[in-house]
């Protein structure tokens, strides 16, 4: 597989006014081309904090990422964002805006992905006509749509029912491989990072460091809801929920 990302040593710390809060202790890892990497770790750890770097929001304490080539990067937040203002067409639209690459051709692109993936009839409607999970794909598409090579995705599902976590993550895992994107995906769903991912990376209690690594192997892989009915599914939920329950 083609190596597209190397993080390593990476430390961040927080500063206050009374004290210096180490988040991040000693976290590498390497993204190949193509991978659905899931990140999942107790709540405070710093999940959020390592995407929040990868997409140059934080800088590090220390450490490096080298992001191999110039591979693009997008990030998709936990909140939809979607500007109620605007039509789920143009809200697709605003990143290539944005950037000053809104052209005939990147919009027929953006046009395709809605008519492709569900929201052709609704390109037109504003978001408070879309229910939850179709906000969401919306949102997956405006994130595509200025074409990146990586996607971060911050707890995508986090706001929706569970119902609707098991259809959205089915959506969102369909177009991501559909279109040939490499993920990485920050969840608490330990179900929801075996069922979607390729590998796993368990993180510590802060300061955090990767503690855990798994290659999620299923015998018939197939999309996330079907995953869970993988006979290998119980025993990696159980290591790793063995993993985030240990007291070191």
């Amino acid at each position: 597989m083609k190596k597209i990302l190397e993080v390593s040593n990476l430390k961040k710390i927080y500063y206050t006014e009374k004290e210096e809060v180490l988040s991040l202790k000693d976290i590498s890892f390497n993204v190949n081309e193509g991978e659905f990497i899931s990140i999942i770790g107790p709540s405070g750890c710093g999940k959020s904090t390592i995407l929040s770097i990868l997409g140059g929001l934080l800088t590090p304490t220390s450490g490096n990422i080298a992001l191999l080539n110039h591979y693009k990067i997008s990030y998709m937040l936990q909140d939809d964002a979607l500007l109620p203002f605007c039509t789920i067409l143009d809200n697709c639209l605003l990143g290539l805006k944005i950037e000053g690459k809104l052209n005939k051709k990147n919009k027929d692109y953006v046009i395709h992905l809605l008519n492709t993936y569900g929201l052709g009839d609704f390109m037109n409607q504003y978001p408070e006509n879309l229910s939850g999970g179709m906000r969401q794909r919306a949102a997956l598409i405006r994130t595509l749509a200025v074409k990146p090579d990586l996607l971060l995705l911050d707890e995508p599902m986090s706001a929706l029912d569970y119902q609707s976590r098991l259809s959205i993550g089915d959506d969102l895992y369909r177009i991501i491989k559909e279109e040939g994107k490499t993920a990485i995906m920050v969840t608490h769903d330990i179900g929801e990072a075996i069922s979607m991912s390729d590998r796993i990376l368990v993180l510590s209690k802060r300061p955090a460091i990767v503690k855990k690594e798994y290659d999620i192997v299923l015998e018939n892989k197939s999309t996330p809801i079907q995953n869970r009915s993988d006979k290998n599914f119980s025993n990696y939920f159980q290591k790793i929920w063995g993993d985030l329950n240990e007291k070191n």
